[in-house]
């Protein structure tokens, strides 16, 4: 099998794709609504991106006029007399405004006003006062402060605030329209007002009467996610099957001399139906979701826009700020309790927040959200960015995998940022990077027990022929393990007990029992000490080899030198033998090197990692005619060859073994 193939086997690898499969089908069954969780992790990420870039310039063109705190301490606690916000509409009025929008609504008549006064009088009070008093009191308008501040909201290009009750609250009956003066178109032309996705609304809270004078009105609901922050907001809601224009809308309508607003609408119907897909003002074509909210570009946080206290106003100071612009009447007192979170702050009023929206319909740069955009990013990411995960996790191992996801995440939140934050389009980058991060983790996890896995192979099938150190090896680096049949050169060892079957037969069965452990363990430490792996035991001798299963490029010097340190093991354990009667032993070892096939030739069930050929069966021959010379080591010409001047060595002879055609010199190692 293939290193590719080996590679695109594995589990890990398999298990990613699988994640990735199923990372899309997930996907593709949010539909065009992703989870609200989801949902407000992109708004966190965005919330982030708004802070780093900073406050940014607006368009020059709104003021607001502020109910501030100074206000209210020099004219009294709000709500204020209706004759003092007669004078302030009349005071920016003569200034030259464009347009002056209130982002209050007076839904209630003034109680300070001196009719209102004479009506609560108590009766038996009210008799006491002339009826022309009444009279002259009921004739002369500037006596009713409702009629008064109508009257100068009707003076100029006023649009008045109102808010829509969105549930039902059982108190309609009776309630008023709102009287916007925009015509509001559709297109495509065949679509019905009733049809379109816009949130609809159950009554309206609206000005009373005497005040609702002026040249248009629009609502300043503003909605929020589930954090409480404001993000997008309605541009038309929807009453009794009637599109209605928000305060923002109608306050950038007015000043800038435009009579219609155009929804433009999906010619498809949408769950059950029409999206839409934007609203048009004269040349100007303003994004919004698919039911008519804006995304809102904000410039900043508090104080983003200019600010004209209302008091200064009222004393006829900065007159001049307000001259060709378009002013917002709104407060910013922390106790009229119009507090707002934005991605900049969570004190933020809700004058300032129409102010953003207002400036983003003048500049023409609200945020774009398009579903489709993200469903097609969101795709290439998971599948582009999850394979090449995968395919780190397997090759290079969790560090490298958890350094690329690293990178990956960091990659995304770049390219969010700066090549479609800073273009003013949002798109959701969560679920990919979440899918990445379930990759990573299931991947390192099925590769950490795959390792686990190839360690305790390597551990119980090593374990017990070659030297620890070089067990730790093949775990660390498992590439250096090949299990399967494969051609290398090796030098091979054979070590045998002369005449062992005399000294078997003169001890009883603990005896020979006890010899053996003693001797093989011995001779196999050695062996492994010096870098070789025991093969096998086949009664009393042992066949060994080194240069597998880690290559060694001097496997014949470790080989030689073994073998004398064998002899001197063999001496050391004399005294312990002759303590125990044991007889003289002597033992015989035969080394070549060669060419051998080494691998794994046992069964599916049992595993036998050996060596097998010519060069196995010369050394074995070599064991054995060490009686012949009265040597006890015997090494091959070829072996000679190879240890250069690392070991003295004392010619034998030239002859031809048995089953070979070849003739061999052999030759004895002497130590220096």
């Amino acid at each position: 099998m293939s290193q590719n193939r080996r590679f695109f086997s594995l589990p890990p690898f398999k298990a990613g794709c699988l994640l990735i499969f199923l990372s899309c089908l997930l996907f593709y069954s949010f539909g065009n609504e992703k989870p609200l969780f989801l949902s407000s992790i992109d708004h966190r990420i965005m919330d982030m991106m708004f802070r780093l870039r900073g406050p940014e310039a607006a368009t020059g063109e709104l003021v607001i006029v502020d109910i501030d705190e100074r206000s209210l301490r020099e004219l009294g606690q709000w709500p204020w007399p209706r004759k003092i916000l007669a004078a302030l509409t009349a005071r920016i009025h003569e200034s030259g405004a464009k347009a002056l929008g209130f982002d209050i609504v007076f839904a209630e008549a003034d109680r300070t006003s001196p009719v209102r006064t004479m009506d609560n009088l108590d009766p038996a009070l009210r008799r006491k006062i002339p009826d022309d008093i009444f009279s002259l009191l009921a004739d002369n308008p500037g006596m009713d402060y409702d009629l008064r501040f109508g009257n100068a909201v009707a003076k100029g290009p006023t649009i008045l605030g109102y808010t829509f009750q969105m549930k039902d609250d059982g108190l309609k009956q009776g309630s008023g329209l709102p009287l916007p003066s925009a015509r509001i178109r559709v297109l495509p032309e065949n679509t019905e007002f009733g049809d379109l996705a816009l949130f609809r609304a159950y009554r309206a809270i609206l000005n009373i009467s005497p005040v609702a004078r002026a040249q248009s009105e629009g609502f300043f609901n503003v909605s929020t996610d589930a954090s409480g922050t404001v993000r997008q907001v309605p541009l038309l809601i929807m009453m009794d099957g009637i599109p209605y224009p928000s305060l923002a809308l109608e306050m950038c309508r007015v000043g800038k001399g435009f009579d219609t607003i155009t929804i433009h609408a999906s010619d498809r119907i949408h769950m059950p139906r029409r999206a839409v897909l934007g609203i048009g003002l004269k040349h100007r074509f303003l994004p919004t979701d698919r039911h008519g909210r804006l995304f809102v570009n904000f410039r900043g946080p508090e104080n983003s826009f200019p600010h004209v206290s209302a008091a200064d106003l009222l004393e006829g100071k900065k007159t001049n700020i307000l001259h060709d612009k378009m002013v917002l009447v709104g407060s910013s007192a922390s106790g009229l309790f119009d507090l707002r979170a934005t991605p900049f702050s969570s004190t933020v009023a809700g004058v300032e927040i129409n102010a953003n929206i207002i400036d983003n319909l003048l500049k023409q740069d609200p945020f774009v959200y398009d579903i489709y955009t993200e469903i097609g990013i969101t795709y290439v990411l998971v599948v582009s960015g999850g394979l090449l995960l995968t395919c780190l996790l397997c090759l290079f191992g969790p560090l490298t995998g958890a350094f690329a996801a690293g990178l990956f995440f960091f990659l995304v939140l770049a390219g969010d940022y700066f090549f479609l934050f800073l273009d003013h389009q949002h798109v959701g980058i969560t679920y990919p990077m979440a899918t990445c991060l379930c990759i990573l983790m299931t991947v390192s996890i099925l590769n950490y027990f795959q390792e686990g896995k190839a360690r305790k192979y390597i551990q119980d099938a090593f374990g017990h022929y070659v030297a620890p150190e070089v067990v730790a090896r093949l775990i660390r680096d498992p590439e250096a393990l090949s299990l399967k049949g494969e051609q290398k050169e090796l030098t091979i060892l054979f070590c045998d007990i002369r005449e062992f079957t005399a000294i078997s037969e003169r001890m009883n069965s603990r005896e020979l029992g006890w010899f053996m452990n003693e001797f093989l363990t011995g001779m196999s430490r050695v062996i492994m000490e010096n870098g070789g792996t025991v093969d096998k035991f086949i009664g009393d001798a042992i066949m060994a080899f080194w240069g597998a299963p880690e290559t060694d490029a001097d496997h014949a010097a470790k080989a030689v030198r073994a073998a004398m340190l064998m002899k001197k093991k063999l001496e050391d354990m004399r005294p312990d033998f002759q303590k125990r009667q044991m007889p003289e032993i002597v033992v015989g070892i035969g080394i070549h090197t060669g060419m051998v096939s080494v691998g794994n030739f046992g069964s599916n069930e049992r595993f036998d990692y050996t060596a097998m050929g010519d060069a196995v069966n010369l050394a074995s021959r070599l064991e054995g005619i060490n009686r012949y010379y009265g040597t006890e080591i015997l090494i091959s010409g070829y072996t000679r060859g190879l240890l250069g001047k690392q070991f003295a060595c004392r010619y034998v002879d030239r002859l031809q073994v048995k089953g070979r055609s070849q003739w061999v010199d052999i030759y004895e190692p002497i130590e220096a």
